[in-house]
């Protein structure tokens, strides 16, 4: 697009340029005498031409003409391709998101919103991200994520995400008010979707809960908690660090869901931690019944019970396969 404005704009100056210096035409003639000759309108010579202006008049139609249709087919091939790209590449996006199922939105691509989004694919869950910055934009189609601009408190963006067969939601959004409504919006339209809620003021936290949302968060209630855990407990912080999930480098803490009549269904946690070996079972969730933290060890664990298990990454691997 670039060269070929280039090129048009080149053109029309020698053209002007070659009138003013052959037939001594005003700026204004010998630039009229040029587009219309380089369009091929022909409407007529301002002035009569002596040979030496006929001559140039030629060579301006066989060079010009010829260039400037060249220049002009290239640049409407550009904004043709690109509208027609953009298009289809719109409508592609729809029907990827269109076939997710039990995925996850995040609303809001900024710090949070990001960081949220590259543990997600760092574990290979499926998602959309919906945000209406240019940049964002740039950065999710670079990244290779489902992604839909436009503002998460429409609607028909929400729907277009799939809000109906997802089964999260994070609002992480700069703005309490914006999550607020969004929290309010998806649980409309999901009343079993669990929603995950960036907030900053107290009352933007308490409303968050009122509005919906499962958890809420503070990043900087967060961040100043770990720091002075950090001075205080240093230890019990190197220890949380090392086992973030997916994180540690031999040992990670994972959570592991017993498939129905598996292998391990009906087993006691001392048996499963014999049968595979070099990790614990830390604490169990069944149903809607609170967690059990440090099960004993003779618990019968059961097909559908969730796991919170710590050990060697071999090992994980190998519960988590066992069906």
């Amino acid at each position: 697009m670039a060269v070929a404005i280039a090129g048009i704009t080149l053109l029309t100056a020698l053209g002007t340029l070659g009138y003013l210096l052959i037939e001594g035409m005003s700026f204004l003639d010998a630039l009229y005498m040029t587009v219309i000759t380089v369009s091929t309108v022909g409407y007529g010579e301002v002035k009569p031409l002596d040979e030496a202006g006929r001559m140039f008049t030629i060579v301006l139609i066989i060079v010009g003409v010829g260039t400037a249709f060249y220049l002009f087919a290239t640049m409407t091939e550009v904004i043709i391709e690109g509208q027609l790209r953009d298009y289809l590449g719109a409508k592609g996006m729809l029907r990827k998101i269109h076939n997710l199922k039990n995925h996850v939105i995040i609303c809001g691509f900024g710090r949070f919103g990001r960081a949220v989004v590259e543990e997600l694919a760092r574990h290979q869950v499926p998602m959309v991200v919906i945000d209406n910055d240019p940049k964002s934009i740039e950065d999710l189609a670079r990244l290779d994520i489902p992604y839909l601009s436009g503002d998460a408190m429409h609607d028909d963006i929400l729907e277009d995400a799939g809000i109906r067969s997802a089964r999260a939601l994070v609002a992480a959004t700069a703005s309490d008010a914006d999550n607020v409504y969004i929290t309010l919006a998806a649980r409309e339209k999901n009343r079993a979707i669990s929603i995950h809620a960036r907030g900053e003021g107290e009352v933007g936290l308490r409303r968050l809960k009122l509005a919906g949302a499962n958890q809420v968060i503070s990043a900087y209630q967060y961040g100043g908690y770990r720091v002075a855990s950090t001075i205080i407990r240093p230890s019990v912080v190197d220890f949380i660090e090392l086992f973030t999930s997916g994180r540690g480098e031999e040992v990670d803490l994972e959570e592991i869901r017993i498939p129905e009549n598996g292998t391990m269904a009906g087993r006691s946690v001392l048996q499963i931690e014999e049968a595979i070996g070099k990790l614990r079972i830390v604490a169990l969730k069944r149903n809607e019944d609170p967690i059990t933290i440090i099960p004993q060890p003779a618990t019968q664990v059961r097909g559908g019970d969730l796991l919170v298990v710590i050990g060697d990454r071999a090992s994980l691997e190998a519960l988590g396969k066992a069906e």
